[in-house]
């Protein structure tokens, strides 16, 4: 029985994790087959992992006041919903819908499978217990592009969320039957208001990201209504965190120097690890002419080099500075980022490779450090609060990485085409492309252009993500020591 839970429990983490990341080498099938436009690419993630992050922070409350086994049981059916959801989609709100309802199953889920197995391990085994916890849920991360490449090239795309339903099922039917019930010993009380202004904010501030070039920003009603949701919703929440004597995230958090400075990095290694994903995968099918299982395939070594740095960073001897291996961690992701902006149309594949290796590596080492010196110096009493608010982070920096990037990718590749077509004159089509004066000749010419004005500005947001990381990576600096442990 105890082994079925721990194993449901991973499956657990895995599932909601791959979940993420598998529309992302299916993009291409997934955008013609719903007649997806370029600049709603970015929806395919970011309404998962918004939904996402506003479930999060209340899991300890519903499962208090319902009990952890049926908020559990609740999640995984409604996650298995949005399965079918998507799976039948037949238009772009339906899918995104269906991405919601997913996303905001998972909320609880990575927190509950958590919890559940370090319940079922003995006390000596709970640091590998967690260990191979996050392995499982970076290892779903990491497997959804091959994954879902190979499963759209060769059958359909539909079947990256048919493939999740039995696994669903089954973790459905061993937590039903294996997990015993705990009943908090008193209904514990959540802070409504400060999520509600908190989640009204990040919406808000998601929603104009994602809307504003395609609506031409604010001369639409639409996009004024979203950054006045926005700016009152952060306005409440922070008038919130001033004058309440206690929100949903304990004020003594913030008094914790190396817990907020990792939770500001954490956010930004959020911000640059999907945007970079959801990047890369239009490039290689949309510019560069690759299938989409040889763009998942593209993906295993960073994937190898992530888990790899991963492992080796979290088994560390103790008295190693986890401060170093955020600074080389943050040096090798800014240099990743640095390979990708020389990128050409005229490349082939072992730049991409490359460059995705020494990103894995540095966020491998990143990812268990910031960990390790965020709660080193946490009283025990405030980690999980910590934790979800951690978490969070990483999931807020993830979406509006996305927005931020899709919305640059198509204000620059306008101007780029703009500027493009400024050097082309009829002398020149005349001399030195003469075939370009037929009939099919200037629609021919035009997607030429705008083919090399997507690659430029896909090319510049790379800068941005480098731009990104090179900023916050000073703070790790400013941290503490860990206390040695013995």
């Amino acid at each position: 029985m105890t082994r079925a839970i721990t194993i449901a429990a991973l499956a657990t983490g895995w599932l909601q994790a791959v979940t993420i990341s598998i529309p992302n080498a299916a993009v291409f099938h997934i955008g013609g087959s719903l007649s997806m436009q370029d600049d709603q690419i970015g929806w395919l993630f970011s309404s998962y992992i918004a939904a996402s992050a506003i479930t999060l922070p209340m899991t300890g409350w519903l499962a208090g006041r319902y009990g952890r086994k049926a908020v559990l049981l609740t999640s995984i059916a409604l996650f298995a919903a949005g399965l079918v959801l998507a799976a039948q989609a037949t238009s772009v709100l339906g899918f995104v819908g269906a991405r919601i309802v997913q996303g905001a199953a998972s909320g609880p889920l990575a927190p509950l499978s958590l919890a559940i197995l370090l319940e079922n391990t003995p006390p000596a085994h709970h640091p590998r217990a967690a260990l191979t916890a996050t392995l499982m849920v970076m290892l779903g991360i990491l497997s959804g592009p091959p994954l879902g490449g190979w499963l759209s090239e060769y059958h359909d795309w539909r079947w990256n969320f048919w493939l999740g339903l039995p696994i669903a099922l089954w973790v459905f039917m061993a937590m039903a039957l294996s997990l015993p019930d705990k009943q908090a010993e008193q209904r514990p009380s959540f802070d409504f208001i400060g999520l509600g202004s908190l989640a009204m904010g990040i919406t808000g501030l998601q929603m104009l990201l994602d809307r504003g070039e395609r609506l031409e920003w604010f001369v639409s009603p639409e996009i004024r209504l979203e950054a006045m949701a926005s700016a009152v919703g952060f306005a409440l929440y922070l008038a919130h965190i001033a004058t309440a004597a206690r929100h949903f995230l304990d004020k003594a958090l913030f008094r914790d120097r190396n817990f907020i400075l990792s939770t500001v990095m954490f956010f930004a290694f959020g911000f640059v690890l999907l945007p970079k994903v959801a990047l890369t995968s239009p490039m290689l099918e949309e510019l560069l002419g690759y299938p989409p299982d040889t763009t998942g395939a593209m993906t295993i070594p960073r994937s190898i080099a992530l888990l790899g740095a991963l492992i080796l960073t979290a088994r560390a001897p103790a008295w190693i500075d986890s401060r170093l291996f955020i600074l080389t961690g943050s040096a090798l992701t800014a240099y990743a980022s640095g390979r990708m902006l020389v990128y050409s149309p005229l490349m082939d594949w072992r730049p991409v490779v490359a460059a995705g290796m020494v990103q894995g590596a540095g966020l491998g080492m990143l990812m268990p450090a910031l960990g390790k010196a965020a709660f080193s110096t946490l009283p025990p009493a405030l980690k999980p609060e910590g934790m979800a608010l951690f978490n969070m982070a990483r999931l807020y920096g993830s979406t509006l990485g996305i927005a931020v990037v899709q919305w640059f990718l198509a204000d620059n590749t306008q101007a780029m085409h703009l500027a493009l077509t400024g050097h082309v004159t009829l002398h020149q089509v005349t001399v030195k492309m003469p075939g370009m004066l037929s009939a099919t000749g200037p629609a021919m010419l035009n997607e030429m252009v705008t083919a090399q004005a997507a690659c430029i500005a896909l090319f510049e947001q790379f800068k941005i993500l480098m731009f990104a990381t090179l900023i916050v990576t000073p703070l790790a600096l400013l941290l503490r020591r860990p206390p040695a442990t013995r």
